[in-house]
């Protein structure tokens, strides 16, 4: 009997300790559930909460859908809180916040007082608030729409912006920084990457206008334009003023104009969109006189048109820019330019437009045909005054419109580019060949005049069989007008930028030729 009752009560203790153990992990497991039940993120607030929000934090009333939108998909929870208080990336996001002036913005942030507060004062921000909560998310929305997307789309246009607007949500955005607060410093925004090569930029001319920017060139009325050899105290002006942005590496303080200062200017120039010659001339110091403020005033504004154009055009495979202020053409292929040509551009009074479109159509010995406005314009009163105008200038009535006929002497040259618009713009050959050798070349009636339209023709068909340099001067310089279809069609971007980084990190200036810069800045920095 004892040996069957010593199994018995081993059996019984081992049962009760079981039991124990079990109940007190079952109890264990509730307190962290209901730990885990009262953590921020899985708090419920009541949403009519965002309305009341907003009444008090008027100045934010703009950004209330968004926040209505984020707080839909997260059924109302807690986003910038955990459980140890304000989470990691709401702490980054407020070192963000404070340093916008990195990012080319000036703007006032509204209640600012109030956040500082709120981060300043650890000891109040550990539990859940929802004007903590809320004030957060609004300002999240206030800085994205700062930083990551500009001016709205219809303020663009009204300042002559027709580039198609780049799409994101910022709400699912916040999403991402919310599991990966890195990311926030990361170039991953889906702005153009020349966003960050000016913000680069920017943070070294400020340094340059804190150790107080460079002092103004005086140089004497009646001097006509500096070469090397010359003597002169603004030489030495100009050396320390090229010496202060990076142009020369050192500054011998010399009056004389030397080889090192010669180097200088070349660089200065090249940057500027200026004749590559060593030659001085008086708009050249005029330009050097632009203060560091104002040059500062122009990145910034150059990084606000970077924000509205989707890095998502860098993956074409094949690419065509053209920059109107650097009355430059650019040809990209995977990426990398493959073809550099200057234009000419519309002039003032018949500004080239900015907005894009595949090309599809290279058109070979091209006819004219002249436009209603310059037929009424300038063909009709020559007319008048010269009955043989028209066989004098290679053209001829058409119906009821005037036309140009294919050849060398035509306007459109022996080669047009086109890509199909409403603004009824295109790229083509000129014979006004002397026009590229000038600085400003703002001439044309709109349309773009291309320097080397043969290399360009050989490059978009580079990968079509049905042609080679060969056939292509063929074409161009005998038979009628041909039209080809491009296999391929190739998108075409027309831009406006004064200042840009080129891809050795140098940056280049250019001159405001429609004069948009200041309109810009109008609308961007808050009195």
């Amino acid at each position: 009997m004892r040996k069957l009752l010593i199994p018995i009560i081993i059996t019984v203790f081992t049962l009760t300790l079981t039991i124990t153990s079990c109940k007190k992990k079952s109890e264990n497991n509730a307190a962290a559930n209901q730990e885990n039940e009262n953590t921020p993120e899985n708090t419920v607030f009541d949403s009519t909460q965002i309305g009341t929000f907003f009444e008090k934090y008027s100045k934010l009333e703009k950004y209330k859908p968004e926040v209505e939108s984020l707080y839909r998909k997260h059924q109302f929870h807690y986003v910038w809180f955990d459980k140890n208080g304000i989470n990691e990336f709401g702490n980054l996001f407020y070192n963000k916040i404070n340093n916008l002036p990195q990012e080319g913005v000036q703007t006032i942030i509204p209640y600012k007082e109030k956040l500082d507060k709120i981060y300043d004062d650890a000891d109040n921000n550990q539990k859940p608030n929802i004007d903590v909560e809320l004030l957060n998310s609004a300002l999240y929305f206030f800085y994205a729409n700062k930083v990551f997307h500009g001016l709205d789309a219809q303020k663009t246009k009204e300042i002559g912006w027709y580039l198609p607007r780049k799409k994101q949500s910022y709400v699912s955005y916040l999403d991402s920084l919310l599991i990966d607060p890195s990311l926030i410093n990361k170039n991953e925004k889906g702005v153009l990457r020349q966003y960050y090569l000016l913000k680069d930029v920017l943070q070294k001319y400020r340094q340059i206008e804190k150790k107080g920017g460079w002092k103004p060139i005086t140089i004497d009325s009646e001097t006509k334009s500096l070469k090397p050899g010359d003597s002169a105290a603004a030489i030495a002006q100009i050396r320390q003023r090229l010496f202060i942005t990076g142009d020369i590496t050192s500054d011998s303080k010399s009056a004389v104009y030397d080889a090192a200062l010669a180097t200088g200017i070349l660089e200065y120039k090249k940057r500027n969109g200026n004749t590559l010659n060593k030659t001085i001339l008086p708009e050249h110091i005029k330009s050097m006189n632009v203060t560091v403020a104002e040059r500062i005033k122009t990145i910034m504004v150059n990084m606000e048109r970077c924000r509205w154009i989707s890095n998502d055009i860098t993956k074409s495979k094949e690419l065509i820019v053209i920059n109107i202020p650097a009355y430059e053409l650019t040809f990209l292929r995977d990426g990398k330019a493959v073809l550099k040509s200057k234009v000419v551009v519309g002039k003032a009074m018949n500004k080239t437009v900015v907005f894009s479109a595949p090309m599809k159509y290279i058109v070979f010995r091209p006819y004219w045909n002249v436009p209603a406005s310059i037929l009424k314009k300038e063909i009709l009163p020559a007319i008048e005054k010269n009955p043989n105008y028209l066989a004098e200038h290679y053209m001829e009535w058409k119906d009821d419109y005037v036309r140009q006929k294919p050849g060398p002497e035509n306007s459109l040259g022996l080669v047009k580019f086109l890509f199909p618009n409403s603004n009824a713009i295109y790229l083509h050959d000129t014979p006004a060949k002397s026009l590229f050798s000038e600085e400003d070349r703002a001439f044309s009636h709109g349309c773009i005049r291309v320097a080397k339209p043969k290399e360009l023709a050989a490059m978009i068909m580079k990968d079509d069989k049905n042609w080679n340099p060969a056939k292509i001067e063929t074409a161009m310089n005998s038979g009628e007008e041909y039209w080809y279809t491009l296999k391929n069609k190739i998108p075409v971007y027309i831009g406006y930028f004064t200042a840009w980084v080129d891809t050795d990190g140098v940056l280049h200036f250019y001159d405001d030729v429609y004069d948009r810069d200041e309109t810009l800045a109008r609308l961007l920095f808050d009195k």
